[in-house]
This record gives C-alpha cells, sequence and structure tokens, in this order.
C-alpha cells in the first residue's frame, strides 16, 4: 500500500497530526483538510484511494459529505472511514448506512489504525 494517498478530514488538529504520522510512518502519502470545504477543494488535485473523515465537523459534517461524495462519479469509488468520538453501534450503522465503508471510535488506537486503512484498502481492490 505504499505510497497509497489519504486524505485526513477532521477539525481537531491533534488528531489529525497523529493520524497523519502513523500513516506516512507507514509510506503511505497523506494530506488534511480541516473541514468539509476545505476537503473538496483538496480532493481533485490530490486524488486519494482513502479518506479518514471526521463525523463531526464544522459547518457540513463528515457523513453529509460522505453522501456527496458517493454520489459523484469521480469520487464514489474513495475508500471513507469514519472517524468519531461518539462510538456506539448506531453512530457506526448511521456511519455505514451514509456510505462510509469502515468506522473507528477516537481517540484513534495507534496499533491498529494503519492496518485498518491496509484492509480497507484491499478489500476495495478485491471487490468486483
Amino acid at each position: 500500500m505504499s505510497g497509497e494517498r489519504i486524505l485526513i478530514v477532521d477539525d481537531n488538529a491533534a488528531s489529525s497530526k497523529l493520524a497523519r504520522v502513523l500513516l506516512q510512518r507507514d509510506g503511505y502519502e497523506v494530506q488534511t483538510a480541516a473541514d468539509a470545504e476545505d476537503a473538496l477543494r483538496v480532493l481533485p488535485a490530490f486524488e486519494p484511494r482513502a479518506i479518514l473523515m471526521d463525523i463531526q465537523l464544522p459547518g457540513m459534517d463528515g457523513l453529509t459529505l460522505t453522501r456527496r461524495l458517493r454520489t459523484d462519479a469521480a469520487t464514489k469509488d474513495i475508500v471513507i472511514l469514519a472517524m468519531t468520538a461518539c462510538a456506539t453501534k448506531s453512530d457506526e450503522a448511521v456511519a455505514l448506512a451514509a456510505g462510509c465503508d469502515g468506522y473507528m471510535a477516537k481517540p484513534i488506537d495507534v496499533r491498529s489504525l494503519p492496518g485498518l486503512v491496509a484492509h480497507h484498502l484491499v478489500a476495495r481492490r478485491a471487490a468486483p
């Protein structure tokens, strides 16, 4: 998976930095965006294979952005992993229903994040 592009959309600078450092250490090319509007500006040029999407963003929330990305031919196949501090089974179900491929609770589990991202990238590549 080395060299794959990942966009982190998170308004929490510390959380975003931690995820960026972990993923860069595993060889991913990482860009960050602080909100949905910033993400929409970055997406066309960066063309990520995966997005780590905070659910609670200022302005447009992460689920609304996910739904929007799923309806656009240019972004519909990007792996989207929801991240949230509100980690209940119902939150997970809502995120998956919105079009997220996976779900992770915050604070980020530093041991499992790179493996989780790699798993979803491989799964998406293998999907028909």
